[in-house]
């Protein structure tokens, strides 16, 4: 199994030097029986007068910084390393009244999936429930392996990646009458293609591991991708990104019911509007292994 080394900075530059309100980050992996924390460091400059940590809702580790000195620059940069362990998920246990699609969900579970069942977006001519309803076999039930692996992969060959810098996310109807979009437009698509046929299903954001020359595209940031609720197997990863079903080279950060809830680094500042001078990120994710 892999131990990854991910080094992730973010850093925001101003003309002048600038005041800092409160900063809200989620670099902290979630630990489980598939991904294990080993060490995390994180360097904030200029240096916050206080940082406490918290768990959101949904059990996300939250980090809030909240800053005294005024600077030009402000800074994080975070370290982890983790043990990933890659799950087949194409031996992923169901439930046997579940195997096929419908299903319906177990009344003691839905108290707890109702709100990542509802539809977030608005689609008054159902087209996203169209598109999902495609890959129905017509001739009897669908097989619930065979439809979430066929979604996914429709995603990825149907849809153009499309890097783009701007904060926010497309609605679903955008990025299917364009074909195109990022990793965290996709996820959000398929989220609601998914819950479009009564599943259950969550944002996640994390990082990609895209060794050369996989061919997978959203490296060099935070990535994006999506779980659904499987009777039996439990949540399931899927990136439609790069056509990944199971957890092989993602590393989850925080999952959450709507993609808002879960955006890596915000906060605020005070100076005039034109000081802000942009922002970047490098995110780098490794196979740090030692070698025999």
């Amino acid at each position: 199994m892999p131990i990854l080394g991910i080094q992730h900075v973010t850093t925001y530059r101003y003309r002048q030097p600038v005041a800092f309100g409160e900063h809200r980050m989620m670099f902290r992996p979630r630990e489980g029986h598939d991904q294990r924390l080993i060490e995390a460091t994180l360097e904030i400059t200029p240096e916050p007068s206080a940082i406490r940590w918290l768990h959101d809702v949904f059990g996300n580790s939250v980090g809030i910084a909240h800053f005294s000195t005024r600077a030009s620059e402000l800074r994080f940069a975070s370290s982890v390393w983790i043990d990933h362990s890659p799950v087949n998920a194409l031996d992923y246990p169901i439930a046997r009244d579940a195997e096929t699609y419908p299903f319906s969900y177990d009344v003691e579970d839905m108290a707890d999936l109702a709100r990542s069942i509802e539809r977030q977006y608005p689609d008054p001519e159902h087209a996203v429930e169209r598109w999902a309803r495609q890959f129905l076999w017509r001739d009897g039930p669908t097989g619930t392996r065979d439809l979430l692996a066929d979604l996914t992969h429709g995603v990825r060959r149907h849809f153009v990646y499309v890097a783009r810098a701007e904060r926010g996310v497309q609605d679903p109807l955008t990025t299917l009458r364009l074909g195109s979009g990022t990793c965290r437009d996709f996820a959000v698509f398929m989220i609601e293609a998914l819950r479009a046929l009564g599943l259950a299903a969550r944002f996640v954001s994390g990082y990609l591991y895209a060794p050369e020359p996989s061919g997978r595209v959203g490296g060099g940031a935070t990535h994006a991708w999506l779980r659904v609720y499987v009777p039996g197997a439990g949540w399931v990863e899927l990136d439609p990104t790069n056509g990944i079903i199971g957890n092989r080279d993602l590393v989850r950060v925080a999952i959450a019911r709507d993609h808002r809830q879960v955006v890596p680094l915000h906060g605020t500042w005070t100076g005039f509007p034109s000081d802000h001078l942009g922002m970047t990120v490098d995110v780098t994710v490794t196979d740090v292994r030692p070698r025999a």
